[in-house]
């Protein structure tokens, strides 16, 4: 990874220029916002498929004899249940329950697992598992600088990976070691989309061979901003927006990553907020009138302010504007009218079953 200025740059930064990104500064890092435009690449997801450049993701390496035990503290989900080749997604959680980051874990061997981290996160999250570790029989290792991440998403996906891989794709939640376009790859299958696809992480020096491949083989290049509006249709959360330190995983509906009889971090915070409840928690709506919803706007109920929008879009899947926010509990159903506050002038809008967007709707 080399440095512009301040900023970060991955591997694939030539690769971006060449094929006409907007690159802009997010997260400490140079990256694509988008190439011929959010809305193409968004759809081109949906009907097709995306190749994102998410190395600025970061990676983190435990390994040891007690490296299960450990991770079973350090987060909030049952790491005894992860097979080798397995994937996880879990909260890592202060001891006051709130989120201090959401991550992927890969286990790669019986005593050897892989955690992406958020990329605002990486050093807070390493700083954190590192202090956990005192006393382990285990090593934290930054590893973020051994790989470029590939995320391939959309229905098309998996035929393209597939048709220059050297073996099976794994399925959902799962990981295998292949080779894609003759570069050695771990295939991983998760996504940030709500599409079909996989992940692949690769060396940084064959990365930008691998990236090539896919876009001949028929992949189109999409920025950050199609990743952020396809995420929020299928109400995936964002750290810093819908989840951080000032929230628990109940409130954000994340309580079914957390087993809190393991004694993770937090496990005692969490348990109370699920038995006790909590005073908002994490909705989606959609306008029922023409509008573009933003984070920060305002949510009211009958004049009266009940919540705050943590993400807001033009959704092209759905045609209409559509958010995701925290409103009082008692309010926090399908079917109930909002009204949301767009600099100061009020729009119609409904509390939506999660996810907004699902392809049998």
């Amino acid at each position: 990874m080399s440095a512009a200025g301040e900023l970060k740059r991955t591997p694939l930064y030539e690769e971006h220029r060449g094929a006409g990104a907007r690159l802009v500064p997010f997260a400490g890092w140079e990256m694509p916002v988008q190439y011929v435009g959010v809305k193409d690449e968004h759809l081109a997801v949906r009907s097709g498929c995306g190749v994102f450049d998410v190395s600025h993701m970061g990676e983190i390496e435990t390994v040891g004899p007690e490296a299960e035990a450990f991770l079973q503290r350090a987060l909030s989900n049952d790491l005894t249940r992860l097979e080798v080749g397995g994937a996880q997604y879990s909260c890592l959680c202060a001891p006051d329950g709130g989120i201090l980051d959401d991550l992927f874990t890969y286990r790669l061997d019986l005593e050897r697992f892989l955690t992406v981290s958020n990329a605002a996160n990486h050093a807070a999250d390493l700083a954190h598992l590192r202090r956990l570790a005192g006393g382990w029989e285990v090593e934290v290792n930054d590893v973020a600088a051994d790989y470029v991440m590939l995320a391939v998403q959309g229905p098309e996906a998996r035929r393209i990976v597939a048709g220059l891989a050297s073996g099976e794709l794994p399925p959902r939640m799962r990981t295998a070691e292949l080779e894609v376009a003759g570069v050695p790859a771990l295939v991983c299958g998760t996504g940030y989309t709500g599409e079909p696809g996989v992940e692949l992480l690769l060396p940084p020096a064959q990365a930008a061979a691998v990236w090539r491949a896919l876009l001949e083989a028929g992949a189109e290049p999409a920025g950050l901003g199609a990743r952020d509006t396809l995420r929020l249709e299928v109400c995936f959360h964002l750290h810093g927006n819908e989840i951080g330190p000032d929230r628990n995983p109940i409130e954000a509906g994340l309580g079914w990553c957390c087993k809190e009889e393991t004694g993770f971090v937090g496990a005692e915070a969490i348990a109370a907020a699920r038995a006790e409840g909590t005073a908002e928690r994490l909705i989606a709506l959609t306008l029922s009138e023409r509008g573009v919803p933003r984070a920060g706007n305002p949510l009211l109920h009958e004049g009266e302010r009940v919540g705050e929008l943590t993400s807001g879009t033009f959704a092209p899947s759905l045609g209409l504007g559509a958010g995701i926010g925290y409103v009082r509990s008692d309010l926090a159903q399908p079917g109930t009218p909002l009204e949301v506050d767009i600099r100061g002038r009020l729009r119609a809008a409904e509390i939506k079953p999660m996810p907004l967007y699902e392809k049998s709707r």
